[in-house]
């Protein structure tokens, strides 16, 4: 009983000194890349970046984090791909209709009132969000007097969007959220079909400035009626949460509307008592202090 006990014991020790050796690498690695590239993934969710980490270790087929720190510092390329890897793009043409069918019942009335408006996507990814944006605000005769700022860490992602091409198979789905969002039209008039691609119509970003920022680093750029930032934050941890928060309680203009995603919430950051619940459920917040 007591050697099994003693090989237990050895193999538990074993086990949690291959963690503690992990996360040092995982921390290197991070930090590594924060130095060389300034992107900064140190406070991102630790159990997120470690799956995506090892994905890429496997796929470059290493052996371990040192091996792929290795490999991101000498070569930009693998550090293209994790960078890719490390980018959440989930996106989808007015992802949780309700969402933006209150945004069009509630916020759009005040927005109309203003002689213009500002309104920053932040996290933008391949842009299905922003052109979502675009045509409530085109129906609702609010687009000719506002600029959308569309940001993104990941210059690939932002090349994407403002390409606006998706594929075709998905607009059915689109379609019925649009719809469900209070859609006045049928969606398939605000893009043209080029086999199996939908091109949105090149009107749609007129107003729209696609510009590189990262969450993490950079700072804020402009004051804003809107900010929009959906299911991005998730990955965050608490640090970096209430940084972000940071950043957007210091952009938003008096009374100016935070959108955060069905999983997101107001509560538990340092700001949460400058803002109140515009529409709970949908996750609506206006700035009041």
């Amino acid at each position: 009983m007591d050697r099994v006990s003693l090989t237990g014991n050895k193999k538990s020790t074993e086990k949690e000194s291959l963690d503690e050796l992990e996360k040092v690498e995982i921390e290197l690695l991070l930090e590594g890349i924060y130095r060389y590239y300034g992107f900064d993934f140190r406070n991102y969710v630790s159990a997120s970046i470690r799956r995506r980490i090892w994905y890429r270790i496997q796929t470059e087929r290493l052996k371990n984090v040192s091996s792929l720190q290795e490999k991101v510092l000498h070569d930009p390329c693998v550090m293209a791909r994790l960078l890719s890897d490390f980018s959440i793009h989930v996106s989808e043409m007015f992802r949780d209709p309700y969402f933006f069918k209150s945004f069009r019942e509630n916020v759009v009335p005040l927005l109309k009132e203003l002689p213009f408006v500002r309104i920053w996507h932040a996290g933008c990814s391949t842009g299905e969000e922003v052109y979502s944006m675009a045509i409530i605000l085109k129906e609702e005769g609010l687009y000719h007097k506002t600029k959308i700022y569309a940001t993104d860490m990941n210059e690939d992602l932002l090349k994407k969007a403002k390409e606006g091409v998706y594929p075709l198979d998905k607009m059915q789905a689109y379609d019925d959220n649009y719809l469900k969002a209070g859609g006045m039209k049928e969606l398939s008039e605000f893009f043209d079909i080029c086999q199996d691609k939908a091109i949105f119509h090149p009107v749609l970003t007129r107003n729209v400035v696609f510009a590189q920022h990262n969450l993490a680093t950079d700072h804020s750029f402009n004051e804003f009626h809107v900010i929009i930032c959906r299911n991005v934050m998730i990955y965050f941890d608490r640090v970096l949460q209430n940084r972000v928060h940071r950043l957007f309680y210091e952009s938003l203009s008096m009374s100016g509307i935070l959108g955060l995603g069905n999983k997101e919430d107001i509560s538990f950051n340092n700001y949460s008592h400058c803002y109140e619940a515009f529409n709970q459920e949908h996750k609506i917040y206006r700035k009041v202090k």
